[in-house]
């Protein structure tokens, strides 16, 4: 039976994200899955008002964070999703992952 998991990973960090990406491809490449991407979105912005005091009611600027996307639809067995879904993940990505299963054309239960 064929699963096919897409992973979607966001993360302030562009260098640490792009490192865990490439290790999740190169794990479906040697466990004999199939990779497509990783697609990239434009870099999104969150922004968060700064205040000099608890009590102000006016900030004084704003910080802002760049948060990156990276997205891969992964085509493999059981074994490759159990190892992509078992791994950890540095708490500085969101990850959120969506399998479904394919069977064969013709195939009952």
């Amino acid at each position: 039976m064929t699963y096919v998991t897409k992973l979607r990973l966001e993360s302030g960090e562009r260098e640490e994200l792009d490192a865990v990406v490439t290790g999740l491809k190169q794990t479906v490449e040697r466990k004999g899955g199939e990779c497509k991407g990783p697609h990239a979105s434009p870099s999104a912005s969150v922004q968060v008002p700064l205040y000099d005091r608890v009590d102000a009611s006016e900030p004084f600027g704003m910080w802002e964070q760049p948060v990156y996307e990276r997205r891969l639809e992964i085509y493999g067995n059981e074994r490759i999703v159990s190892a992509l879904t078992d791994g950890t993940f540095p708490d500085s990505i969101h990850v959120e992952i969506e399998i479904d299963q394919h069977r064969p054309a013709g195939h009952r239960r």
